[in-house]
């Protein structure tokens, strides 16, 4: 039986970038959705991973609408104005492997702390969104050092977390999600208009998979499909 029961509530985190807006929308339209929040950096309850206070403020402000069935962070770094992924080990630098450390794997997981106790004891899914080269089985092209390097942090995070929710909230799912290559901002300087898919279809694709989860799906590696990654 899924975790996430009819009717259910909803939180996106991140709710303002291509994939956040895409689940606020389908959410929105979705009848088994009796309501669904969405933050970001310039929202009501403001949450920005360049300042580490916002989670912990935007959690507590948000306690009074729990709890929620689905919680999706969407929130990610891949490249900035000042720099792009590192084509070889000469290209590595401290502040940007520092800067993606932060944004994609020290944010996610203190939101994670964070935005769990949220979470509807009755049952519930917590996603957040990593990538497949992430996943170090996988990696046979090399590269992408510092994005690399933090997705894999993520990774690892979200599985000890699981673990700990088996013993302390068992009817939570909580998963790390590859949503493949999707046109957005963060995939257009790589051809991500031309191989990617439409923020909807992408977002659609991956609420199915987050829907169907069981408790036993807690602590994977889940791509917009449903195939289980490796780690």
């Amino acid at each position: 039986m899924p975790l996430v029961t009819n009717p259910f509530r909803a939180l996106i985190i991140g709710s303002s970038g291509t994939i956040g807006s895409a689940f606020l929308e389908l959410l929105e339209n979705d009848p088994n959705c009796t309501e669904v929040e969405g933050i970001h950096r310039n929202s009501a309850c403001p949450i920005d991973y360049q300042d580490l206070s916002t989670i912990e403020l935007a959690a507590t402000a948000l306690s009074s609408s729990a709890p929620f069935g689905l919680i999706i962070n969407t929130i990610g770094l891949l490249h900035s104005s000042e720099w792009m992924p590192e084509k070889k080990l000469g290209d590595l630098q401290a502040e940007q492997l520092q800067n993606l450390m932060q944004v994609n794997a020290i944010g996610p997981s203190l939101t994670i702390k964070a935005f769990s106790k949220l979470l509807d004891p009755a049952g519930a899914v917590m996603a957040t969104l990593s990538a497949k080269v992430g996943s170090i089985e996988d990696n046979r092209l090399g590269g992408w050092y510092s994005y690399r390097a933090s997705k894999a942090a993520l990774n690892m995070l979200i599985k000890t977390a699981s673990i700990e929710f088996s013993r302390t909230k068992p009817n939570t799912a909580l998963i790390a999600l590859h949503p493949g290559t999707v046109n957005s901002r963060l995939s257009k300087p790589f051809k991500g208009e031309q191989l990617g898919r439409p923020p909807l279809e992408a977002a659609q694709d991956m609420l199915h998979v987050l829907l169907s989860l069981k408790k036993e799906d807690s602590g994977t590696f889940i791509s917009y499909s449903g195939e289980r990654l490796p780690w």
